[in-house]
């Protein structure tokens, strides 16, 4: 499940012949998983890929071009979520056990 309610975790998936289903296309996480490794995935325009592991089993990015006023808020508040989230983030609910791990 997700802690989103409106998210359909079941939407995300790949098919038995590797194809993403188009929620998982559209998916961050899969664009930065694939991008560079898949001719399919277009160019990333807010991220930079700044270290990769030989295998790429690791990458790591970069935000570009983040605002003068998202710095200033993380320069003032430290770490955590800006405002702009915080109707987002009311949404959520914890993760529950489903699996009996």
């Amino acid at each position: 499940g997700s802690v989103y309610p409106d998210i359909n975790a079941q939407a995300f998936y790949l098919g038995k012949d590797g194809t993403p289903s188009k929620m998982m296309e559209e998916s961050l996480l899969y664009r930065l998983h694939g991008w560079g490794l898949d001719e399919k995935i277009a160019p990333l325009q807010h991220f930079e890929e700044v270290y990769t592991t030989s295998h790429k089993m690791v990458r790591i990015y970069k935000v570009r071009d983040v605002s003068a006023e998202s710095k200033a808020w993380r320069q003032q508040h430290g770490p955590g979520y800006p405002p702009a989230l915080e109707e987002v983030l009311k949404t959520s609910k914890a993760f529950q056990q489903i699996h009996g791990l």
